[in-house]
């Protein structure tokens, strides 16, 4: 099949997509080369950003920095990150996917080990705001990259499984952390943890010969003129402003929703329920299992259900976990095998949200649109574990995890509620809409 078809044809097809990977051995050798940079691309920055918090209390009693300095650090990472997403998503759309990709990854590596150099908190604050330039652009670029060269039978399984490289990524810095605070000194460990950064860097090489603009992307620009260049503005105008507002309220619920869960709930069971198998290397590794298997799983049920149902699912997933953590009385054992179902619902609402995001925007301003909604969803939901630490003052920590738990995943619900469903969407029929549009932008 290709991204041509008609729409009873990719219905049919989309309804017998099994939970196995025998789509993988249906992708052309360039989808499949897009898919394998994309997705590694994605785990060696889930790789390096997560190193971040391995390396955290190696630094406090390094530095002799405060919980606050080290919490403005990733703040500020997180923050930089969503100007980093926009930013590369307008580039994208001007200068082409494949090549705003490889600067993404390359900046972002080069910041990442530039951060094993530093002897200061003020010299890591400006390496790590820089690093999240990279951080940002990245999935925005990828993302949108993926979405357009990926046939609509298997786009939603494809984007899903490059977002599943986060929870890869995740447990390689794991086990990297594992193997080198026990061969170095934690002096040299750390150090050694962000110079191992470097290694995003070599899909560059490969991106070069192996990936190449999604035909959409080049029809788009031929239509409405290579020397053309669409407004910042372009995605507030009227014919696109209600899907910009309700896809940035809709990644405002997921973001908000997962930084207030793993930002806080690991210190609420530890300081109100006394749990200890939060120190245990087994309880971080059933969150991991649980996340990749969640990924996975919400990548093909968006193919197969549709992303609108798919993402209430899981956002309804995540809420109920998150009141069953709060509420009732956890165990260590219990609290052991409920890590998989944090991951699986928190980590698992994300796979859906690249490939709608990618049908919702025209291809003139996909990666505008879709870089700025992502985007302002992270910055703003990197607020909700301030309000949960600054509303726990006046009530318990669990019940104020649970309110901005549970408003959020209901915000994000609403926005997807009010959005069209877009499975099997044909990404070259917007192009002739893009044709219309050319003679009256100036």
């Amino acid at each position: 099949m290709t991204i041509g078809d008609t729409g009873t044809s990719r219905k049919a097809q989309t309804h017998t997509v099994e939970f196995d990977g025998t789509w993988l051995a249906e992708l052309t050798p360039g989808e499949r080369n897009t898919l394998i940079a994309t997705f590694g691309g994605w785990a060696l920055d889930g790789m390096d950003v997560m190193v971040y918090s391995f390396v955290v209390p190696t630094l406090m009693v390094t530095w002799h920095i405060t919980g606050g300095e080290a919490g403005l650090l990733a703040t500020s990472a997180l923050l930089i990150s969503a100007a980093g997403g926009w930013l590369a998503g307008l580039l994208a759309d001007r200068y082409g996917r494949v090549r705003i990709l490889q600067l993404t990854i390359a900046w972002f590596a080069l910041f990442t080990f530039l951060s094993g150099l530093t002897n200061s908190w003020w010299q890591l604050l400006v390496t790590r705001g820089l690093q999240g330039l990279g951080f940002g652009g990245e999935w925005a670029v990828g993302s949108v990259l993926m979405g357009e060269t990926i046939r609509a039978q298997h786009r939603g399984k494809a984007v899903g499984t490059m977002q599943a490289g986060w929870a890869i990524g995740w447990g390689l810095a794991a086990l990297c952390y594992a193997l080198l605070f026990s061969l170095l000194s934690p002096a040299i460990a750390w150090r050694a943890m962000f110079w191992i950064g470097i290694l995003p860097a070599l899909l560059v090489v490969y991106i070069r010969r192996n990936v190449r603009e999604p035909e959409v992307y080049s029809k788009t620009r031929q239509t409405i003129g290579a020397g053309h260049t669409d407004s910042v503005l372009e995605i507030f105008r009227p014919n696109l402003l209600r899907i910009t507002a309700l896809t940035s309220l809709m990644a405002i619920g997921a973001q908000g929703g997962y930084y207030a869960i793993t930002t806080w709930l690991p210190t609420f069971l530890k300081t109100q329920r006394h749990l200890s198998v939060l120190n245990t290397g087994g309880y971080l590794a059933v969150v991991i299992a649980g996340s990749l298997a969640g990924y996975l799983a919400s990548a093909h049920l968006a193919d197969r259900l549709g992303r609108k149902p798919t993402l209430i699912l899981f956002a309804v997933g995540s809420f109920a976990t998150v009141v069953g953590y709060t509420y009732s009385p956890i165990g260590n054992h219990a609290m052991l095998a409920l890590g998989f179902p944090l991951g699986f619902f928190a980590s698992g609402v994300f796979s859906p949200i690249g490939a709608f995001f990618t049908e919702l925007f025209p291809s003139s301003v996909r990666g505008s649109g879709q870089g700025f909604s992502y985007s302002f969803g992270r910055a703003l939901g990197a607020v909700f574990p301030a309000l949960v630490g600054y509303l726990g003052g006046t009530m318990s920590l669990g019940h104020a995890i649970a309110v901005f738990a549970v408003s959020a995943y209901a915000l994000m619900v609403l926005a997807v509620v009010l959005l069209p469903e877009t499975r099997g969407r044909d990404l070259h029929a917007s192009i002739a809409i893009e044709r219309s549009r050319a003679p009256n932008i100036s």
